[in-house]
């Protein structure tokens, strides 16, 4: 009889040691290639967080100051005391504020939306004029004119910059007649104890009841005032992001929410150059805001998978960007 064929313990032990050198191969190669995918994964995240911050940053720095009709700087503000909001200053259209300065729009704190301390970050707040696409039929009187457009996005309180070739006006509705089309403008208190001085929009602004008189002919333009701070803020995790404060107005009450914009910066450098000037400046270093006509930011963001990195943390990076303010460009 022939004997029964067969492996020895040797033999399948050798064979097992090899099984497991395989496997083993085959997992360190998915381990690496899964790390791999997640630092891609969270260098992109980085990266678009940055597009995105500084897409939308840069579009409201090169707005600044800009009425839609003219950078001749001839502005009347009509609203009663401008200066006691930011958000109705137009002599600071362009302000930057520094990592220990205090900045009007929003307070230091650690609850989610207040402007991080920790952060060691700059600030900036930005005025201009939105687009609203609505021009002047007709003046009725002192305090009246009619529009072209019929539209459902003026409201009683809204603060609007009228303009034409000569100067613009800074105003704010005191009542808006959907029906006949008609913005008025009466002076006298107003939403947040704004309010106008005058019902004159003549240059330069004279504060009486009738002010300087001047009649804004057809077709003269008619936009929103936008107004909005860029921040470093508590997120609702504990971390920090981009915020954004803006101005709002439900018809009655001007308010000034705050919105996350973009989760994970973790600090903001702003510099300014000044006409004439030679290189870039800190905040502190302005000596006139009216005269800044280009704006440089740092952002420094991380990743939102903290374990991104080769060595097990977030990935961390520096992006820079440089926008020009387009009015204040000759």
């Amino acid at each position: 009889m022939r004997r029964a064929g067969g492996f020895t313990l040797v033999e399948l032990m050798i064979a097992m040691l090899l099984g497991l050198v395989v496997i083993g191969g085959v997992v360190s190669v998915f381990i690496a290639g899964q790390r791999s995918y997640a630092t891609n994964k969270a260098i992109a995240d980085v990266q678009d967080g940055a597009r995105i911050a500084f897409e939308l940053m840069a579009r409201d720095i090169r707005d600044a100051g800009l009425t839609g009709c003219n950078n001749n700087g001839r502005v009347a503000n009509v609203l009663t005391n401008p200066t006691a909001q930011w958000y109705t200053d137009w002599n600071n259209a362009v302000h930057g504020y520094g990592p220990s300065q205090v900045d009007p729009a929003v307070a230091f704190g650690t609850s989610p939306g207040d402007r991080s301390s920790a952060a060691n970050s700059d600030s900036l707040q930005l005025i201009g004029a939105g687009d609203l696409g609505l021009t002047v039929n007709q003046r009725i009187n002192a305090a009246n004119f009619k529009i072209n457009e019929t539209t459902t996005d003026l409201h009683d309180n809204d603060i609007i910059v009228v303009c034409d070739p000569d100067h613009s006006a800074i105003l704010q509705v005191t009542n808006y007649q959907s029906t006949n089309k008609t913005v008025v403008h009466n002076s006298g208190a107003g939403s947040g104890s704004i309010g106008n001085c005058s019902k004159g929009l003549g240059y330069p602004t004279v504060c009486t009841t009738n002010g300087n008189a001047y009649e804004y002919g057809p077709n003269s333009q008619i936009a929103l005032l936008t107004a909005k701070d860029w921040y470093i803020g508590v997120n609702p995790l504990g971390g920090t992001s981009l915020y954004l404060v803006s101005i709002s107005n439900d018809g009655t009450t001007i308010t000034t929410p705050r919105q996350e914009m973009v989760r994970d910066v973790t600090s903001m450098t702003i510099q300014y150059h000044m006409k004439n000037g030679t290189n870039f400046v800190p905040a502190t270093g302005v000596t006139d805001w009216s005269a800044v006509d280009a704006v440089r930011v740092t952002l420094k963001m991380e990743s939102t998978d903290k374990r991104a990195g080769t060595n097990a943390k977030a990935i961390a990076r520096s992006f820079t960007a440089t926008t020009t303010i387009r009015n204040r460009v000759q």
